[in-house]
């Protein structure tokens, strides 16, 4: 009798619906807060919230459990969705679509299922540095009003990918 009541518990925790997902790093580099990235769509949050990375290396991870919604065909940007159904949007550099995907390797494709700290995307720096405006990395919750909290983690100035916390996003 207790193994059917345990049985039914563990499997509706298990369907449970994921509330709070922590993002973290998808590139390491120093953290830059979204206001100061020198781009008016990103600093005055046009496309939502989030935070931002001066890369330090030209490969970018998956931040959490997700599923692919978009790769650009210029490869320069990848859209994902989160188990609480945040969107989202890891977009290397300012100005890099005019590269054309030059210096871009996309690691996944559109409706790939990643979970934290798998390859998406890998890009060469010095191409960037190079060609484009500059190299930060915008992460941005593109569905910013459906969610009731984002949060800016803070704690740590020099972030390594899939080890520091970026964001903290709750439903």
């Amino acid at each position: 009798m207790l193994g059917k009541f345990f049985k039914k518990k563990n499997q509706a925790s298990e369907n449970a619906e994921v509330k709070d997902i922590t993002i973290l790093a998808p590139v390491s580099g120093e953290r830059v807060s979204l206001e100061d990235v020198p781009d008016p769509v990103f600093s005055q949050k046009m496309m939502g919230e989030g935070a931002a990375i001066q890369p330090k290396e030209g490969k970018i991870y998956a931040p959490v459990n997700a599923d692919v919604i978009q790769v650009f065909p210029t490869k320069h940007a990848i859209g994902l969705k989160a188990n609480n159904g945040a969107e989202i949007l890891i977009h290397v550099g300012l100005e890099t679509v005019g590269l054309e995907g030059e210096g871009f390797t996309a690691k996944v494709k559109e409706g790939d299922k990643v979970k934290q700290g798998d390859l998406l995307m890998e890009f060469d720096i010095d191409i960037i540095k190079e060609k484009a405006k500059d190299t930060v990395t915008p992460v941005i919750i593109t569905n910013t009003d459906d969610m009731s909290e984002i949060t800016v983690d803070d704690t740590a100035k020099e972030l390594t990918a899939g080890e520091h916390p970026l964001l903290r996003v709750s439903k």
